[in-house]
């Protein structure tokens, strides 16, 4: 069986890091049941046993030893390699990783500023789960993302907050409190919620409100995208907090939207690693700083 880039890829942070929960946290953002599972299964493909594994920690097999320098060397060919086939595309491709459906006149404005600055350039967009809480900037799969904060600690990425929307609520139609037209948040603390996987981490947390609640939330169901997530309130499973805009965007019959008294506004920024310099990620950046940031403050 074929081993893929990511298994080598977790397989090189586990490596160095010898500590699966910093690996998983610090240095991939999944989850640390998912970083073991792709190291089985790296294990089971290899047919060798790479990591020792005791109460005091990890270290290297002898294996492992030998398949650290071949595994940083075949990524960074394979890095090298996507480089050099996108400087030799005639047109160049900046990727946009997003979440949630992205709206608010974003795109157009954006777009227009791309192609009177820099001729030639497209955009590709690309979906990415909540699983990833940036959007695809952590393994390299998008070159810049609009998110939601709070994204997870670290010095890899930058961003900038280009609008601030407050925080509503997505309730089934037929909710007890879907009459009301603002609902404070102490009246929904003991609902079920929908919450994003774990491995969204902070930003999970951000989505159930966990810092004005003195009991943990109750969790009904995981979704890890928006469309799952309506379907679940819609369902009957739960309620759960979305941006204002949001709620306008995903409007449907059987879900019904209202906004929450005693939180503070979530916030929208344009994302990007810190070490890419290049022209097309500043010009893009700025572009939606300059869209967006004219929007009221809600």
């Amino acid at each position: 069986m074929d081993v893929h880039l990511r298994e080598l890829r977790y397989f090189v942070a586990v490596a160095e890091e010898l500590n699966f929960t910093r690996a998983a946290g610090d240095r991939l953002f999944v989850s640390q049941p998912t970083l073991s599972k792709q190291i089985r299964q790296l294990e089971r493909d290899l047919r060798v046993t790479l990591f020792d594994r005791d109460p005091r920690g990890i270290t290297l097999t002898p294996a492992g030893v030998a398949l650290l320098p071949l595994a940083r060397q075949i990524l960074q060919s394979w890095s090298g390699a996507r480089r050099a086939v996108t400087e030799a595309a005639s047109a160049q491709t900046l990727t946009v990783g997003f979440q949630t459906r992205i709206g608010r006149g974003l795109i157009p404005s954006v777009t227009a500023r791309m192609e009177q600055r820099l001729p030639g350039w497209r955009l590709l967009f690309r979906q990415v789960t909540w699983a990833d809480p940036t959007a695809g900037l952590a393994t390299g799969e998008v070159d810049v993302a609009v998110v939601w904060l709070p994204l997870p600690a670290g010095d890899k990425l930058a961003w900038n907050v280009v609008a601030r929307e407050e925080r509503w609520v997505a309730l089934p139609a037929a909710h007890r409190l879907a009459h009301r037209s603002v609902i404070p948040f102490d009246e929904l603390v003991h609902e079920p919620f929908i919450a994003l996987p774990a491995s969204a981490g902070v930003l999970r947390d951000y989505w159930l409100a966990t810092d004005q609640r003195t009991t943990p939330p109750r969790v009904a169901a995981e979704v890890t995208t928006a469309d799952e997530t309506f379907e679940a309130v819609s369902s009957g499973l739960g309620v759960v907090l979305v941006s204002a805009g949001n709620a306008e965007i995903y409007q449907r019959a059987d879900v019904v939207c209202r906004p929450v008294s005693g939180l503070s506004p979530s916030e929208l920024a344009v994302a990007w690693r810190r070490d890419d310099h290049r022209e097309a990620v500043r010009v893009f950046t700025e572009a939606c700083v300059r869209c967006l940031c004219t929007l009221p403050v809600t």
